[in-house]
């Protein structure tokens, strides 16, 4: 069996959420169109794996050449040759790196008529999930202030039943962002609104200074916060050690920082870190993010898996030590999150009434795709393979 052809398709939806200056989402004005891209990968056998999120330039001229001919078994060899690619084209980030290794992990899933958890090992059939709000704003009725986002955290809980919540504080380009002083305001008014046997977390402006995230952390304490995150600028990891041996709350990284698997092994090496980090997205796949899970299994470690989606959930599925909650989100009063995008049929992660994510029983990575949708809204990729070239 060998792979024999590798295209990504660009197309255009319908979105209601926007980005800020400074790439933090919030609701849309108005709903808009923006562009996807679905991967696909076929074997001479006729079996197709699919993913979203690949540029058809890279996918085209770097990613192909690759894959094509290869075995889809050798998921490991393909990973570690794209990885090595990233040397030479810039372009080949970690969102598109874990496009790629998720459409071979939902093609082996296809060839095997298995579900990727089910391949992986299962170890549990669901996982509490945690709200994971957008970040502060100023619309009204939003997450315009510590009120708000006291309201919004007690109908997570009672009406909707999330098992914990997570807060994203108010970022610049936010007039007054960052402001150590309203972030706790924040989180006073969420655990005032939960009581005190719901887990809270906050995920806070990621350059503060040392002693602007002691403060934050001490005042968390004081607020029986789960865990603190990415309060400083993750490139010092001797800024973590230093906070770690400051504050009794846990400390959980690093999310952003370049390095993969080796960057997190230094982290538990060096004790900069409670919790450790990982996601698809952040380590470029389902097959380092498994790895990492196991770094933190064999030092008795938690490893949170950073945002959600299906890599990450079926992960989750998977793992002993690490990984107690999925990151459901990102969340908002005026964001509808159960509605799918319309070239999904349905979600990924529905959750049941008590706070739980099952793991998805289809083939695969268990997407519903909505194929022909995709095809009636392909749009042209002159000017992004233009822009590509720049990139690269």
């Amino acid at each position: 069996m060998k792979i024999i052809k590798v295209e990504s398709k660009l197309f255009q939806y319908t979105s209601y959420v926007e980005s800020d200056d400074e790439g933090h989402g919030h609701p849309a004005k108005e709903p808009h169109k923006v562009k996807q891209s679905l991967i696909t990968i076929e074997t001479d056998e006729g079996h197709k794996g699919h993913s979203f999120g690949a540029n058809p330039e890279i996918v085209k001229n770097v990613i192909a050449p690759i894959l094509l001919g290869e075995n889809p078994f050798y998921r490991e060899k393909i990973w570690e040759k794209m990885m090595h690619m990233q040397r030479i084209v810039t372009a080949i980030d970690e969102r598109i790196l874990s496009s790629v290794d998720l459409a071979l992990w939902d093609l082996l899933g296809v060839i095997m008529n298995q579900s990727v958890n089910n391949i992986l090992g299962l170890y549990r059939e669901k996982v509490p999930a945690y709200a994971s709000t957008m970040c502060g704003d100023t619309i009204k009725g939003g997450l315009s202030t510590p009120d708000d986002y006291g309201k919004f955290a007690e109908w997570c809980v009672k009406e909707k039943g999330y098992r914990a919540v997570k807060l994203h504080g108010w970022m610049p380009p936010i007039e007054g962002a960052p402001d150590p002083k309203k972030d706790i305001m924040a989180c006073a008014a969420v655990r005032e609104a939960v009581g005190e046997d719901i887990p809270l977390m906050l995920d806070s402006y990621h350059y503060y200074s040392r002693l602007e995230s002691l403060w934050i952390g001490r005042e968390l304490e004081k607020l029986n916060f789960y865990w603190f995150e990415e309060p400083m600028d993750e490139s010092s990891m001797s800024s973590y050690i230093w906070l770690s041996e400051q504050l009794d709350i846990p400390i959980i990284g690093p999310e952003t920082m370049t390095g993969k698997i080796s960057t997190r092994a230094e982290w538990v090496k060096n004790n900069a870190v409670d919790i450790l980090r990982g996601g698809t997205g952040d380590l470029g796949g389902l097959t380092p993010l498994m790895k990492v899970a196991h770094l933190a299994e064999s030092f008795n470690m938690a490893m949170e898996v950073h945002g959600g989606k299906e890599g990450n959930l079926h992960a989750l599925g998977s793992i002993r030590i690490p990984g107690e909650f999925y990151e459901r989100g990102l969340l908002h009063p005026h964001v509808n999150y159960e509605k799918s995008p319309e070239y999904l049929h349905e979600i990924i992660d529905p959750m049941d009434d008590e706070g739980f994510i099952h793991m998805p029983k289809g083939v695969g990575l268990g997407l519903k795709i909505n194929h022909d949708y995709i095809q009636d809204n392909l749009i042209s990729t002159n000017s992004d393979l233009k822009k590509a070239r720049r990139q690269s």
